[in-house]
């Protein structure tokens, strides 16, 4: 396993992130904690998770899924470095008027006092806020985290699906606090969304904030079996595939010609991007993990970059000079 630090942190997590959010709607929990198990076993201790996975009715079912795997004890808390999320509701009907979408000091504290107690441990390495929340001062937010960090309930903040010029301002606003702001930012970036390279990723990697890519096979587009129309797909995913007929064909024929599945080929092109910590690999079972763990060992030449490039492309670099001139 390779590993690398969060951001500018000193903390060190490994190049994939296990995803959660299939366990308990996809996954059964016994098939979930051979998935854990097996990625421990592998050098993986990134696990990503969120308050709401689980699905509308469920919301919590996964973390306490992995909260049970934890307490099975033999190092397993431990080993891991966890990251959850707070931002969406959570059904929870003494919450009230504060249960709907969004950030404050009270969601704050009450949600992530639920997560530790579904995860059954007493803190959090990543803490992140699941959406940017723009009514909501950044005082009132960074104050907030920084009362859980002195409780020593987390440890590091991070963000998810957050422009660019949101965590300018966060880092900003935490920087006059003498607060450590962000260690990272979770976004949707993959070979068919490449808009983050024009601002989100050159202002990641200036503020010293790792990005996570979330969807790293744009929901199974860019995996293997994504021509052969094997598994149950929804009609917008057929739709969708119809309509990049031509980019998945010629992604497919050049995977074949590098010897390598378009899953492999996907994520190790993710790695080869300097600005990114870790791609959230999100297995169904157990074959799909160890499937995964191949990217690591993959290098992608120049000339296959050149092609992928050609295939997908991109914006042209990072803004303004993508579009300026």
């Amino acid at each position: 396993m390779q590993y690398t630090s969060l951001g500018r942190s000193g903390l060190k997590v490994s190049r994939l992130c296990l995803g959660t959010m299939n366990f308990g709607p996809e996954t059964e929990e016994k098939e979930a904690f051979r998935i854990m198990d097996a990625a421990l076993d592998a050098g993986i201790n990134f696990f990503d998770t969120a308050n709401v996975y689980g699905g509308p009715g469920h919301r919590g079912w996964t973390e306490e899924i992995i909260g049970r795997w934890f307490a099975q004890g033999g190092g397993r808390r431990e080993r891991v470095v966890l990251a959850t999320k707070v931002y969406n509701p959570m059904e929870d009907p003494l919450d009230g008027p504060n249960d709907g979408r969004g950030l404050s000091a009270y969601k704050i504290r009450r949600h992530l006092e639920g997560s530790l107690r579904r995860l059954q441990t007493d803190h959090i390495e990543l803490y992140q806020m699941h959406h940017v929340d723009l009514s909501v001062s950044w005082d009132e937010l960074w104050e907030a985290f920084e009362v859980a960090r002195y409780q020593g309930k987390i440890d590091y903040v991070g963000a998810s699906n957050f422009a660019g010029w949101h965590l300018a301002v966060a880092q900003a606003a935490a920087k006059a606090r003498n607060f450590f702001g962000l260690v990272s930012e979770q976004h949707k970036y993959h070979l068919l969304c490449r808009e983050p390279e024009l601002e989100v990723l050159p202002c990641a990697q200036a503020h010293g904030i790792g990005v996570i890519p979330w969807s790293p096979l744009a929901g199974g587009l860019l995996g293997r079996n994504a021509l052969t129309g094997s598994g149950q797909r929804t009609a917008r995913a057929k739709e969708e595939i119809e309509r990049l007929r031509p980019k998945l064909e010629a992604f497919k024929k050049l995977c074949d010609e590098i010897g390598e599945p378009q899953d492999v080929v996907a994520l190790a092109w993710l790695l080869h991007n300097p600005a990114v910590t870790a791609p959230i690999i999100g297995p169904r079972t157990l074959d799909q993990l160890e499937a995964n763990l191949r990217a690591l060992e993959v290098k992608l030449d120049d000339e296959v970059l050149k092609r992928l490039d050609e295939i997908f492309p991109g914006p042209g670099g990072p803004a303004p000079e993508a579009y300026a001139w």
